[in-house]
């Protein structure tokens, strides 16, 4: 699923500046679209609709936000990963004539997990107004299928719609947000800001058809690669449970807050922290377009020519290449990451001002900033581990990370707030040791591996 990265990667090699920071910038919409999306909106709202809303309309049109961003991701991470190990075998197998049919069966079932779960919630339990209530909702269905569009993002190879539909759809939601909110409060908010959503959704779906142009036929086809890959749907529940588990558990801390029936939630937690993860952006940039399109060559040399009959000598040095491409990916990613880290760690009492945030989050804020410094390396360990098909491997690493950040996030919660972030920080760290070893053990023995461990015929 590197595709477009190798298209990215060319215009970022033209011999002119402009092309670089085109490849970049693309990267970044397309390696972290709808997240960043969902924080600068969220932030453009802010501080544009403070002079024409109240601060009580304003966090609650925050946290329903919040709450659809965050729920949606876990409900949706085992149909995302499955279908997305569909449409990669259906791209390798050169039968993408499945594709659109797979897209419809995919938003159709996230829709009927949304009506499911968040249905309930919002009717029974949120507490919200009545018009409020049905605009969450809506927002919800939306967020849903945004993560499930996604899945074709990486497939795509017109990166420009990618960035344009993120790019127009943040524009709309934000100007339709403040234009509806001024005569329809937080209802009419949460409705101009489901507006962009749904540029973005039906953009994105638009560009899926022109790209996968066949007739919709077997539509609930790649459902088989559930029995098949049950372990991949649990990495994804596990996975985005682990990353949102300390925010949760900080939502019941003393300083919470109540916001309407049981929506509930730490502002001073969870603004610090999703602004700290803005900062892993240049990181996931990088990746897409350098990284992981320089060792998907190497990678794909090693399992060609083991098909191709190669000699040991030639599989001994694919395996020496992978290595050394990984070392030095490693490298340049540490070094880039550690410094916007460190930057962004030293300059955080001159930044919170202009991000939004208050004197007393700066130390979540370099907590966050740390965490995500790790945290990022730990998905890139799992994404390497997934190349590799090592999937028991993979939902370990995502269950132990699940399981620190739970336990650290509760010991330094009960400490006060001197101590708040500190928990992900130390568990971001911890599972990216750990996922480390898995790789390297994984590295040392990929022949073995490749020949033995994942090979059907010796099973």
């Amino acid at each position: 699923m590197a595709g477009i990265g190798f298209a990215l990667r060319r215009l970022a090699r033209r011999d002119d500046l402009l092309g670089v920071l085109q490849g970049y910038a693309h990267s970044a919409f397309i390696s972290s679209g709808p997240w960043m999306f969902t924080i600068l909106a969220l932030a453009g709202i802010n501080v544009v609709g403070k002079d024409l809303a109240s601060a009580e309309e304003l966090n609650l049109f925050r946290v329903v936000i919040i709450y659809n961003f965050c729920f949606s991701v876990v409900l949706t991470g085992p149909l995302v990963l499955v279908a997305t190990r569909y449409l990669a075998d259906a791209i390798y197998l050169k039968q993408v004539d499945t594709a659109p049919g797979m897209l419809l069966a995919t938003l159709a079932i996230a829709y009927g997990l949304a009506g499911l779960t968040a249905g309930p919630f919002y009717v029974l339990l949120s507490g919200l107004p009545v018009p409020v209530m049905l605009a969450a909702l809506v927002n919800f269905f939306l967020v849903c299928g945004i993560w499930v569009v996604s899945i074709f993002l990486s497939a795509l190879k017109d990166y420009v719609a990618v960035t344009t539909a993120f790019g127009v759809g943040m524009l709309v939601a934000l100007v339709a947000a403040i234009a509806f909110g001024a005569f329809g409060g937080p209802a009419g908010m949460v409705w101009g800001f489901s507006v962009g959503l749904a540029t973005i959704q039906f953009g994105l779906i638009a560009r899926v058809f022109a790209e996968y142009p066949y007739r919709v036929a077997r539509v609930f086809a790649f459902l088989e690669y559930f029995r098949k890959y049950w372990d991949l749907a649990l990495i994804g529940l596990v996975g985005n449970l682990a990353v949102w588990a300390d925010k949760w558990i900080m939502w019941f801390v003393p300083e919470r807050e109540t916001v309407s029936g049981a929506m509930v939630i730490y502002s001073a937690y969870d603004s610090a922290m999703f602004v700290a993860y803005l900062t892993i952006v240049p990181a996931l940039t990088i990746f897409t377009v350098n990284i992981e399109t320089r060792f998907f060559e190497r990678y794909q040399a090693f399992y060609r020519d083991i098909q191709a009959h190669a000699t040991y000598a030639q599989i001994a040095r694919n395996h020496k290449a992978i290595v050394q491409a990984l070392l030095e990916s490693a490298r340049n990613l540490i070094i880039l990451q550690g410094a916007v880290c460190a930057v962004t760690i030293f300059l955080a009492p001159s930044l919170v001002g202009w991000l939004g945030l208050t004197y007393t989050q700066i130390g979540i804020f370099r907590f966050g900033a740390l965490g995500a410094f790790f945290q990022v390396l730990f998905l890139f360990c799992t994404i390497i581990l997934s190349y590799f098909d090592l999937r028991r491997r993979n939902l370990l690493a995502q269950a132990l990370y699940l399981a620190i950040n739970v336990a650290c996030t509760l010991v330094f919660s009960e400490m006060g707030f001197a101590w708040y972030g500190y928990g992900y920080f130390l568990a971001s760290l911890i599972a990216f040791v750990i996922a480390y070893l898995m790789v390297a053990d994984a590295l040392k023995r990929l022949p073995y591996i490749a020949f033995v461990a994942n090979n059907p015929s010796v099973r």
